[in-house]
This record gives structure tokens, sequence and C-alpha cells, in this order.
């Protein structure tokens, strides 16, 4: 993707760019592939969860794939800038990493199988970067949007980051924080692939299985 030489170190808050008050394009009411809504409100019992890991176009593919999955959508999380865009973003002065909100199901999957899913299709321990693709954007990230999801995700970069020194790659660097604002990208991104199916993939992974075995309880 374009602007892939976006800086590697987070920008301060009070050095991030100002941004605007509301979005500067309409947001797709529905998904391009399952034709669900993509914004709130969700169907009762639905849970979210957003996730950084790379270039959203591909990162996003394969979560509306994935069993359990309601709806999904590509956006920017854990910065700063208010509606920023695409090209702000990519400047690493917003502090966002590019994101994919996932709607699921908790009934039909569960938060440790998607985080299976998370941890096996990038490599974790890149820091501000997947493959080629460099800057804060591309970082690795998990926002929760409730404790057992953080306790989840936290067991879980534990047991990926036990596994990962020992077969010699350094630690995960994967952030996990609370869900902030999920700021929604422009509409040629929502399900970019579908309508673009020879575009860009990057799927940086380390070859190693997700331990599944070290989480157990409602969420496995």
């Amino acid at each position: 993707m374009p602007f892939s030489r976006a800086k590697t170190e987070l920008v301060a808050p009070e050095q991030a760019l100002v941004g605007r008050a509301d979005y500067a394009f309409a947001i797709p009411e529905t998904h391009y592939v399952n034709g669900r809504p993509i914004t709130p409100p969700f169907p009762d019992g639905m849970q979210t969860v957003v996730f950084g890991l790379g270039c959203f176009w591909g990162a996003e593919e394969i979560f509306w794939q994935a069993p359990g999955v309601w709806t999904t959508a590509v956006g920017y999380a854990g910065g700063t800038t208010p509606h920023p865009s695409y090209e702000e973003v990519c400047s690493g002065l917003t502090g966002h990493t590019e994101a994919v909100l996932v709607v699921f199901d908790p009934a039909q999957t569960t938060f440790a199988k998607l985080l299976a899913v998370f941890f096996e299709v990038h490599d974790p321990t890149q820091g501000m970067r997947q493959g080629n693709d460099v800057g804060t954007q591309y970082r690795s990230a998990i926002y929760y949007t409730d404790d057992t999801q953080r306790q989840v995700a936290e067991t879980a970069k534990a047991a990926v980051t036990a596994q990962l020194t020992r077969v010699g790659y350094p630690p995960a660097t994967t952030e996990i924080a609370p869900a902030g604002e999920f700021y929604y990208a422009e509409p040629y991104h929502q399900q970019y692939l579908a309508k673009n199916p020879n575009g860009y993939r990057c799927h940086s992974n380390t070859g190693l299985t997700f331990p599944a075995d070290s989480l157990v309880g409602p969420q496995s």
C-alpha cells in the first residue's frame, strides 16, 4: 500500500493532527459481501472487538470469512486525531493503526477462536510494521470491549510470546488496550478485496499454530 514510509514512533498526542469534527464522507450502510449493517446498532447478543494486524484490506477479508463473524468493517483505532483520513493515518501523525471491527455471534464462535485467527495470520513480533509495510499504522493491536476479552487477550499474548521465544522469535509486541473510538475508513476501503479480488494482501506470519490449550473457560 502507498505511504508505507510512515514513521515508526508513535506521535505524541499534543503533536497529532487536529482532525475534524465529523466524517468528510458517507459511511456505507451495509457490508458489500453479506449485506449486513457495518455500523451500530447490531443485533442483541452480538459482541465486538477491534483488531490491528497490518494492512486492513487483507485482514478484513480473513475475518469476514471466519465462522461466527456477523459483520466487519475497516477503520482507524488507537490514536488521537478525530475522524482522520487514510492519508493522515499513513502520515504517522494521528497515532492510529489500520484496524478491523469484528462483530461476532458468541453462540457460533468464541473470542479465543478469533484470537487464534488473529495471531496465526500476522507476525505479532514486528513492532511498527508488517512485512514490507512500515509505520505505526501497521502495528499489532487488540482493542477489547470488556474485561473478559482483556483477560483472554493478555493470556493469549503471554502464551504466544512463550511459544515464539522457544523457537527463537522475539516476544509479541501486540498492543492490548480498551476499545476507544473506531473511526470508519473511507468507503472504497470497506471490503476492498471483494471489490478488487486481485488487490494487495499482506499476510506476514510466523507459521506457528496458536496454542489454543493455553486458554480455558467460556471464551475458549
